[in-house]
Protein backbone atom coordinates (compact mmCIF):
# COMPACT_ATOMS: atom_id res chain seq x y z
CA UNK A 1 0.00 0.00 0.00
CA UNK A 2 2.54 2.47 0.55
CA UNK A 3 4.62 1.86 -2.43
CA UNK A 4 0.98 2.58 -4.38
CA UNK A 5 0.68 5.96 -2.44
CA UNK A 6 4.14 6.72 -3.27
CA UNK A 7 3.44 6.37 -6.97
CA UNK A 8 0.21 8.50 -6.60
CA UNK A 9 0.97 12.44 -7.97
CA UNK A 10 0.49 15.19 -4.97
CA UNK A 11 -1.33 17.42 -7.44
CA UNK A 12 -3.30 16.60 -10.18
CA UNK A 13 -5.06 19.34 -11.88
CA UNK A 14 -6.70 19.75 -15.86
CA UNK A 15 -4.01 22.02 -17.53
CA UNK A 16 -7.66 23.99 -18.79
CA UNK A 17 -8.36 24.35 -15.65
CA UNK A 18 -4.93 25.89 -14.66
CA UNK A 19 -5.04 28.09 -17.65
CA UNK A 20 -8.50 29.56 -17.01
CA UNK A 21 -7.01 30.06 -13.14
CA UNK A 22 -3.62 31.72 -14.50
CA UNK A 23 -5.57 34.36 -16.83
CA UNK A 24 -8.68 35.29 -14.32
CA UNK A 25 -5.98 36.46 -11.98
CA UNK A 26 -4.73 39.21 -13.54
CA UNK A 27 -8.19 39.85 -15.03
CA UNK A 28 -9.69 39.85 -11.73
CA UNK A 29 -7.13 42.64 -10.62
CA UNK A 30 -7.55 45.00 -13.29
CA UNK A 31 -11.52 45.35 -13.22
CA UNK A 32 -11.04 45.21 -9.48
CA UNK A 33 -8.43 48.65 -9.83
CA UNK A 34 -10.31 50.37 -12.52
CA UNK A 35 -13.72 49.86 -10.68
CA UNK A 36 -12.33 50.74 -7.11
CA UNK A 37 -10.44 53.66 -8.99
CA UNK A 38 -13.15 54.97 -10.27
CA UNK A 39 -15.44 55.22 -7.32
CA UNK A 40 -12.74 55.64 -4.35
CA UNK A 41 -10.31 58.03 -6.44
CA UNK A 42 -11.72 59.66 -9.47
CA UNK A 43 -9.83 62.84 -9.15
CA UNK A 44 -6.75 60.85 -8.65
CA UNK A 45 -7.38 58.07 -11.13
CA UNK A 46 -8.39 60.59 -13.64
CA UNK A 47 -5.87 63.28 -13.31
CA UNK A 48 -3.56 64.76 -16.41
CA UNK A 49 -0.18 66.48 -16.26
CA UNK A 50 -2.32 69.28 -18.50
CA UNK A 51 -5.63 68.96 -16.27
CA UNK A 52 -8.19 68.72 -19.25
CA UNK A 53 -11.30 66.42 -18.35
CA UNK A 54 -10.35 62.41 -18.63
CA UNK A 55 -12.88 59.99 -18.04
CA UNK A 56 -11.05 56.52 -17.43
CA UNK A 57 -7.74 56.15 -15.72
CA UNK A 58 -4.50 54.49 -17.44
CA UNK A 59 -4.09 50.98 -16.04
CA UNK A 60 -0.61 52.59 -14.50
CA UNK A 61 -2.45 55.27 -12.58
CA UNK A 62 -5.24 52.54 -11.63
CA UNK A 63 -2.78 50.37 -9.82
CA UNK A 64 -0.73 52.52 -8.57
CA UNK A 65 -3.27 54.06 -6.09
CA UNK A 66 -4.21 52.14 -2.24
CA UNK A 67 -5.07 50.01 -1.66
CA UNK A 68 -5.61 49.14 -5.50
CA UNK A 69 -1.79 48.82 -5.58
CA UNK A 70 -1.99 45.89 -3.31
CA UNK A 71 -5.22 43.87 -5.08
CA UNK A 72 -2.98 44.38 -8.31
CA UNK A 73 0.41 42.87 -6.71
CA UNK A 74 -0.87 40.09 -4.83
CA UNK A 75 -2.87 39.13 -8.33
CA UNK A 76 0.04 39.47 -10.88
CA UNK A 77 2.35 38.14 -7.59
CA UNK A 78 -0.05 34.60 -7.84
CA UNK A 79 -0.07 34.58 -11.59
CA UNK A 80 3.54 35.04 -12.53
CA UNK A 81 4.83 31.65 -11.25
CA UNK A 82 2.23 29.49 -13.88
CA UNK A 83 3.68 31.94 -16.10
CA UNK A 84 6.85 30.80 -16.14
CA UNK A 85 5.89 27.25 -15.98
CA UNK A 86 3.49 27.81 -19.42
CA UNK A 87 6.31 28.94 -21.02
CA UNK A 88 8.72 26.06 -20.49
CA UNK A 89 5.73 23.90 -21.38
CA UNK A 90 5.44 26.04 -24.57
CA UNK A 91 8.87 25.30 -25.40
CA UNK A 92 9.23 21.74 -24.79
CA UNK A 93 6.25 21.32 -26.44
CA UNK A 94 7.74 23.29 -29.51
CA UNK A 95 11.22 21.26 -29.10
CA UNK A 96 9.36 18.12 -29.43
CA UNK A 97 7.34 19.19 -32.42
CA UNK A 98 9.84 20.52 -34.27
CA UNK A 99 12.74 18.11 -33.98
CA UNK A 100 15.60 18.21 -36.26
CA UNK A 101 14.07 21.26 -37.80
CA UNK A 102 16.79 24.30 -37.46
CA UNK A 103 14.70 27.60 -37.56
CA UNK A 104 11.47 26.43 -35.79
CA UNK A 105 14.15 25.96 -33.06
CA UNK A 106 15.68 29.43 -32.86
CA UNK A 107 11.83 30.19 -33.45
CA UNK A 108 10.91 28.07 -30.40
CA UNK A 109 13.97 29.32 -28.37
CA UNK A 110 12.84 33.07 -28.92
CA UNK A 111 9.50 33.19 -28.23
CA UNK A 112 10.13 31.16 -24.88
CA UNK A 113 12.46 34.06 -24.14
CA UNK A 114 10.16 36.33 -25.13
CA UNK A 115 7.71 35.00 -22.85
CA UNK A 116 9.83 35.38 -19.74
CA UNK A 117 10.56 38.90 -20.74
CA UNK A 118 7.42 39.27 -21.19
CA UNK A 119 6.57 37.96 -17.51
CA UNK A 120 9.70 39.81 -15.73
CA UNK A 121 8.50 43.34 -17.52
CA UNK A 122 4.94 42.86 -15.78
CA UNK A 123 6.40 42.36 -12.38
CA UNK A 124 8.43 45.42 -12.64
CA UNK A 125 6.27 47.58 -14.17
CA UNK A 126 3.49 45.69 -11.25
CA UNK A 127 6.08 46.00 -8.18
CA UNK A 128 7.48 49.70 -9.11
CA UNK A 129 4.45 51.80 -9.91
CA UNK A 130 4.21 54.76 -11.27
CA UNK A 131 3.78 56.98 -8.59
CA UNK A 132 7.20 55.74 -6.71
CA UNK A 133 9.60 55.69 -9.50
CA UNK A 134 8.69 56.96 -12.85
CA UNK A 135 11.51 55.77 -15.31
CA UNK A 136 11.42 52.35 -13.72
CA UNK A 137 7.78 51.69 -13.72
CA UNK A 138 7.94 53.01 -18.24
CA UNK A 139 11.19 50.61 -18.54
CA UNK A 140 9.07 47.51 -17.46
CA UNK A 141 5.89 48.80 -19.37
CA UNK A 142 8.04 49.03 -22.80
CA UNK A 143 10.05 45.71 -22.11
CA UNK A 144 6.36 44.30 -21.22
CA UNK A 145 4.63 45.47 -24.41
CA UNK A 146 7.66 45.15 -26.89
CA UNK A 147 8.45 41.06 -25.92
CA UNK A 148 4.76 40.83 -25.59
CA UNK A 149 4.28 41.58 -29.40
CA UNK A 150 7.42 39.75 -30.10
CA UNK A 151 6.00 36.33 -28.07
CA UNK A 152 3.07 37.03 -30.24
CA UNK A 153 4.84 37.18 -33.78
CA UNK A 154 7.08 34.00 -33.15
CA UNK A 155 3.73 31.80 -31.51
CA UNK A 156 1.88 32.78 -34.78
CA UNK A 157 4.67 31.96 -36.84
CA UNK A 158 5.17 28.31 -35.48
CA UNK A 159 1.55 27.36 -34.94
CA UNK A 160 1.35 28.58 -39.04
CA UNK A 161 3.95 25.64 -39.55
CA UNK A 162 2.09 23.27 -37.18
CA UNK A 163 -1.14 24.01 -38.45
CA UNK A 164 0.27 23.28 -42.25
CA UNK A 165 0.83 19.43 -40.93
CA UNK A 166 -1.94 19.30 -38.78
CA UNK A 167 -5.84 18.22 -39.75
CA UNK A 168 -6.69 19.21 -35.69
CA UNK A 169 -9.52 21.11 -35.17
CA UNK A 170 -8.45 22.39 -32.06
CA UNK A 171 -4.82 23.07 -33.73
CA UNK A 172 -6.66 25.53 -36.62
CA UNK A 173 -8.86 26.99 -33.85
CA UNK A 174 -5.93 27.71 -31.50
CA UNK A 175 -4.18 29.58 -34.61
CA UNK A 176 -7.02 31.17 -36.23
CA UNK A 177 -7.60 32.94 -32.53
CA UNK A 178 -4.13 33.42 -31.95
CA UNK A 179 -3.89 35.33 -35.18
CA UNK A 180 -7.21 37.60 -34.55
CA UNK A 181 -5.99 38.53 -31.33
CA UNK A 182 -2.67 39.24 -32.58
CA UNK A 183 -4.36 41.66 -35.42
CA UNK A 184 -6.50 42.97 -32.74
CA UNK A 185 -3.61 43.87 -30.40
CA UNK A 186 -0.88 45.31 -33.09
CA UNK A 187 -4.14 47.29 -33.99
CA UNK A 188 -4.67 49.21 -30.35
CA UNK A 189 -1.34 48.95 -29.68
CA UNK A 190 -1.03 51.63 -32.50
CA UNK A 191 -4.11 53.70 -31.46
CA UNK A 192 -3.00 53.74 -27.56
CA UNK A 193 0.40 54.94 -29.12
CA UNK A 194 -1.41 57.85 -31.47
CA UNK A 195 -3.94 58.55 -28.54
CA UNK A 196 -1.13 59.23 -26.30
CA UNK A 197 1.23 61.35 -28.18
CA UNK A 198 -1.52 63.37 -29.32
CA UNK A 199 -2.70 63.46 -25.35
CA UNK A 200 1.13 64.89 -24.73
CA UNK A 201 0.97 67.51 -27.67
CA UNK A 202 -2.68 69.27 -27.68
CA UNK A 203 -4.44 68.33 -24.53
CA UNK A 204 -7.20 67.94 -26.08
CA UNK A 205 -10.53 67.33 -24.18
CA UNK A 206 -11.10 63.50 -23.76
CA UNK A 207 -8.19 62.37 -25.61
CA UNK A 208 -6.82 60.65 -22.72
CA UNK A 209 -9.85 58.79 -22.16
CA UNK A 210 -9.50 57.02 -25.75
CA UNK A 211 -5.54 55.98 -24.87
CA UNK A 212 -6.86 54.27 -21.73
CA UNK A 213 -9.90 52.34 -23.03
CA UNK A 214 -7.42 51.92 -26.10
CA UNK A 215 -4.82 50.62 -23.71
CA UNK A 216 -7.31 48.14 -21.54
CA UNK A 217 -8.22 46.71 -24.83
CA UNK A 218 -4.43 45.88 -25.34
CA UNK A 219 -4.13 43.72 -22.29
CA UNK A 220 -7.23 42.07 -22.10
CA UNK A 221 -6.16 41.10 -26.01
CA UNK A 222 -2.80 39.94 -24.54
CA UNK A 223 -4.53 38.31 -21.71
CA UNK A 224 -6.98 36.23 -24.30
CA UNK A 225 -4.07 35.62 -26.48
CA UNK A 226 -2.26 33.59 -23.87
CA UNK A 227 -5.80 31.77 -22.44
CA UNK A 228 -5.48 30.00 -26.29
CA UNK A 229 -3.52 27.47 -24.37
CA UNK A 230 -7.11 26.36 -22.82
CA UNK A 231 -6.69 24.27 -26.69
CA UNK A 232 -3.03 23.74 -26.98
CA UNK A 233 -2.83 21.89 -23.73
CA UNK A 234 -6.40 21.16 -23.47
CA UNK A 235 -6.22 17.13 -22.68
CA UNK A 236 -3.01 17.57 -21.12
CA UNK A 237 -2.64 17.25 -17.04
CA UNK A 238 -0.50 19.44 -14.46
CA UNK A 239 1.08 17.10 -11.76
CA UNK A 240 3.47 16.89 -8.95
CA UNK A 241 5.00 13.55 -8.01
CA UNK A 242 7.43 11.60 -6.32
CA UNK A 243 9.58 10.09 -9.10
CA UNK A 244 10.25 6.55 -8.32
CA UNK A 245 13.16 5.65 -6.49
CA UNK A 246 15.19 4.33 -9.49
CA UNK A 247 14.36 7.69 -11.55
CA UNK A 248 15.75 10.02 -9.54
CA UNK A 249 18.19 12.44 -10.17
Amino acid sequence: MLGLDRDRPLIRLQFTHFAVATVCLPLFGLITCIVASLFSHYNEATYTHCQVSNYLPSISAAISLTPERYVWRFCVGLHSAPRFLVAFAYFSFYRGHFEGRLVEQLVSALTLLASLSENVGLLLLTYVSSTETYSLHKYGFVIFIASAILHMICTCRLWQVITRHSLGVEERKSYRWKYRLFLFNIFFCLCAGYFFRRHNKYCETGIYTLFALCEYLVVLSNMAFHMTAYWDFGSKEVMVAIPPEGKRF
